[in-house]
């Protein structure tokens, strides 16, 4: 991030701008919606400024600026058109303290403009850091559509109100106040009686609220999926964005700890196969306590968290304490894995069945139906199955499995640093070593890539092929 993003007082704070064509005017229409003091030095000015200024709207000098001119201005504009010219004043207003724009100059502007959906006093500022105005048009666009007219109002009837919504106590029970206010008590209200009816509204809510238990705390076990924010529900985006405490696994990507709210609480419960780890116990102890102070608590897991993720011993310590809990499912790693090589985990005439079996148990190797999973047109999908590749070959082998049975590993399933390993049982390993994965992986019993270079191609990752 080159760029910043803030939102300046301008109220009765002085704003220069230098120029009096088309860039000028551009720049001042958006700069007349605040209650900044401007000020506009133009020899020529355009009639639009002419008549602004006859309307008391700005201060027009019908000259070139210099120096002292911006002296106390908050921030300056350059928009003379002409580059000589926009350097000179640019230079006069640096010296004189203030933040420079240069119009159509990125490189030398101290600060840029965005493109700006105006719900006024809401405001949203649309940013590409120079890069694509056309795109940040686009999403002022996009915006402009979803965003009612009428969320200003309510928003400037909010802010009349924020005092009396002190009342309630800082943290959830005010952002629940405020969440039912604009998720469709205040519109309401507007749409049944007009801003006269809002304000009684809101103190109708308030008094509700006030009158209501604390919310008691609740946890959600959440399916991050394998790493793609796309790839969230609807329903684990939600609970991101209403959680005051994230616990997440060491795999959870930053791109999906960047949807929950700015001030959750995000803390780090990584497993790492013979690596760091915190203990279980603790985990379960730390849910256990957030829910108990009255959090809104994600227990935030990779893939599924019915897959693998040691749910039930986090459900019994719940039950234990006599939390409340909801499970949101996610999309597993094998799913991912399997749709970024192109196939499918059953096919009719071979086979009608698919297991998810992890390569490691409590006691090291996990052990399984090695004579079943031999047995041709079998497939299965084994988790943490890295370390354990040697061990599941030689067990496959010893019970008579062809040794030119497919197998496919993916790493990174589902991000786009994804790699897939297409070899057989007979050259796990080495071409499992050989390949040097170092990422989470899938190992998939029975199942090639597709047309590995056009599915290669679809999810954007690299192929390797084993020997044979």
């Amino acid at each position: 991030m080159k760029h910043f993003p803030i939102f300046l007082a301008v109220e009765g704070r002085r704003i220069v701008l230098a120029g009096g064509g088309d860039a000028a005017l551009s720049k001042l229409r958006l700069l007349l919606k605040t209650e900044a003091r401007l000020t506009v030095f133009a020899a020529d000015p355009a009639p639009e400024i002419v008549d602004w200024a006859a309307d008391g709207r700005l201060t027009l000098l019908r000259r070139k600026m210099e120096p002292g001119d911006t002296l106390c201005a908050k921030m300056f504009y350059a928009a003379s058109e002409d580059a000589e010219e926009d350097a000179r004043t640019a230079a006069i207003a640096h010296a004189d303290g203030a933040l420079v724009n240069i119009v159509d100059n990125l490189e030398d502007s101290a600060f840029i403009t965005p493109a700006i959906v105006d719900r006024d006093p809401v405001t949203v500022a649309i940013g590409t850091e120079g890069a694509a105005p056309v795109l940040a048009r686009s999403i002022k666009r996009d915006l402009e559509e979803r965003l009612p007219p009428a969320l200003g109002t309510l928003a400037r009837i909010g802010k009349t109100f924020r005092k009396a919504a002190d009342a309630l106590p800082f943290g959830r029970a005010r952002r629940d106040f405020w969440s039912d206010y604009y998720g469709g008590a205040g519109a309401a209200a507007l749409s049944r009686g007009g801003e006269a009816a809002v304000r009684p509204a809101l103190s109708n809510l308030l008094a509700a609220h006030l009158s209501t238990s604390p919310r008691e705390g609740h946890v959600h076990f959440v399916g991050a999926g394998p790493g793609d924010p796309e790839l969230l529900t609807l329903k684990a985006r939600n609970a991101l964005h209403e959680a005051d405490v994230v616990i997440h696994d060491r795999l959870i990507s930053p791109e999906i700890l960047e949807l929950a709210r700015r001030e959750a609480i995000l803390v780090e419960a990584g497993k790492e196969g013979f690596g760091p780890s915190m203990p279980q116990e603790r985990i379960n102890e730390l849910i256990v306590e957030h829910a108990q102070n009255g959090a809104q608590v994600v227990r935030l897991k990779s893939g599924d968290p019915t897959v693998f993720g040691r749910l039930d011993e986090e459900i019994e310590a719940m039950d234990s304490a006599g939390i409340g809990y909801t499970i949101v499912p996610g999309i597993t790693a094998a799913s991912a894995a399997v749709a970024g090589i192109g196939q499918s985990f059953t096919r009719r005439g071979r086979n009608g069945s698919v297991r998810f079996l992890t390569g490691h148990d409590m006691k090291g190797f996990a052990e399984q139906d090695w004579a079943q999973l031999a047995r041709p047109g079998e497939v299965a999908a084994i988790y943490m199955g890295k370390r354990a590749a040697r061990f599941i070959q030689g067990r496959l082998m010893m019970h008579g499995a062809d040794p030119a049975t497919p197998v496919t590993i993916v790493e990174n399933a589902g991000r786009p640093d994804a790699r897939v390993l297409a070899t057989t049982i007979s050259q796990l390993e080495p071409a499992l070593s050989e390949a040097g994965l170092t990422g989470p992986a899938i190992l998939m019993l029975g199942l090639a890539p597709r047309a590995a270079e056009n599915a290669a191609k679809t999810i954007d990752i690299p192929v390797q092929e084993a020997a044979l």
